[in-house]
């Protein structure tokens, strides 16, 4: 049986704070944070939340691959994009303009119709894949406040759940480790120590993170004995034996002229209407320098995703998987900097929605990922590919087979989201 073994990811976030400002008095995100809206309106709002969601995990995909050109990528962009959000709940003046355009949120300027947006995505998230028997996804999000620090009380009110003081100033290290559980534990055990020892310290004044965490199983099982040793081309220079998968069975296949690649769309079990979450995978040609004209095409096309989900023919195909694991940290910091977010990180930065007694600054920002593709039991031997564009139905099995670099993504229907993304390279 093979199976998606735990895809868990953490992100942090830490805000550092040192000067003190005088004490205003307000809302927290607009001058009336209680304006109601119908379901409709919430509803429409969710969406375009998902849509620019979508289009920063394109934008992100860009800068972590242009930081990183040779080697394996793998990250959380949904992570990533709850962090900032919250981020965005806290921001003022400038600094919110800058997180609402990083974060594509240009379809409003109400904050608080983004704020019940991520209450419903939050809300469902937690009903829906939480507890289902075949397939898991969690998503957890924290505001760890320094004890001392005068939160606004509209804030505590409105982040009740994400809200917990710590003690920094008296024991940052005992801090620091509890933190590290705490990501362990929403993780189930995958991620550990993410923070390193002196990460933080009496100055530290807020901590926020994002834990999430995916287990699935697949719809159409790999064989065991299937599983051979074969040679992946990394490229024409280099090759190297891995254990490739294999499986045939019926999916979702497309030949996509704008991308000039292959599409394999891999399910979970679980594909109700509420918990449909597959890997899509996208193969281009066996040729040089096709990975980077294929990232760069999809990088290009904001709406690219929402065209490709669901596409294809529903057909017999003969699929050919590596066994990989791939555990990446990832300094978000150059990466935010890449993509046009470099002000977080300036004194200047207003975070005052949090604190309007004490001054919030960006510090650093760290994403630690790990996905582990497998199956129980494996054999060994080899094969290669047959690369072509047709789309009509072939009267033999369509061959999908990884034996060169590819880029996988697994994708969310209900939320409309990227939960993970990834570059696979070559074997580590």
């Amino acid at each position: 049986m093979a199976v998606m073994k735990p895809i868990p990811c953490a992100a942090l976030v830490l805000l550092l704070a040192s000067l003190a400002l005088p004490n205003v008095h307000g809302q927290c995100l607009a001058e009336d944070d209680n304006i109601q809206h119908s379901k409709a309106d919430s509803a429409q709002s969710r969406n375009r939340l998902y849509k620019g969601e979508s289009i920063f995990t394109l934008k992100l995909l860009e800068a972590i691959n242009a930081a990183t050109p040779t080697e394996n990528v793998f990250f959380s962009p949904y992570s990533l994009y709850h962090v900032l959000l919250l981020m965005y709940f806290g921001a003022k003046s400038t600094t919110e303009k800058l997180l609402r355009t990083g974060l594509e949120l240009h379809w409003t300027t109400d904050k608080p119709v983004v704020w019940q947006a991520y209450n419903i995505g939050k809300k469902s998230l937690s009903t829906r894949l939480s507890n289902d028997k075949d397939i898991t996804f969690t998503s957890i999000d924290k505001l760890f406040f320094g004890k001392t620090i005068p939160v606004e009380e509209c804030m505590e009110d409105k982040f009740f759940d994400e809200i917990e003081k710590l003690d920094y100033e008296n024991d940052p290290e005992s801090q620091r480790n509890y933190i590290n559980n705490w990501v362990e534990n929403s993780t189930r055990g995958e991620i550990k120590d993410l923070l390193v020892p002196g990460s933080i310290t009496r100055n530290t004044k807020l901590a926020i993170a994002n834990a999430a965490y995916f287990k699935g199983t697949w719809q159409s099982k790999f064989k065991p004995e299937e599983t051979k040793k074969e040679i992946f081309y990394i490229s024409n220079e280099r090759q190297e034996f891995v254990d490739m998968m294999r499986v045939q069975g019926t999916f979702n296949h497309a030949a996509n002229e704008k991308l000039a690649c292959h599409i394999l769309e891999l399910p979970y079990y679980g594909q109700d209407e509420n918990s449909r979450v597959s890997m899509y995978v996208f193969l281009p040609p066996a040729e040089p320098n096709a990975l980077e004209k294929l990232l760069a095409r999809l990088t290009a096309s904001p709406d690219i995703l929402s065209e490709v989900v669901g596409e294809g023919i529903s057909r017999q195909v003969d699929v050919k998987l590596p066994k990989f694991s791939i555990e990446k940290t990832v300094e978000m910091k150059p990466v935010l900097e890449r993509m046009g977010m470099g002000k977080l990180f300036e004194n200047t930065a207003d975070f005052s929605g949090f604190s309007k007694r004490t001054k919030i600054e960006f510090d650093e920002v760290q994403q630690k990922s790990k996905i582990t593709v497998d199956e129980e039991g494996s054999t060994a031997a080899s094969s290669t590919i047959a690369f072509s564009f047709r789309s009509s139905r072939p009267a033999d099995p369509a061959m999908f087979h990884c034996n060169h670099p590819f880029v996988f993504i697994i994708y969310d229907y209900a939320t409309q989201a990227v939960l993970f993304n990834g570059v696979y390279r070559q074997p580590e």
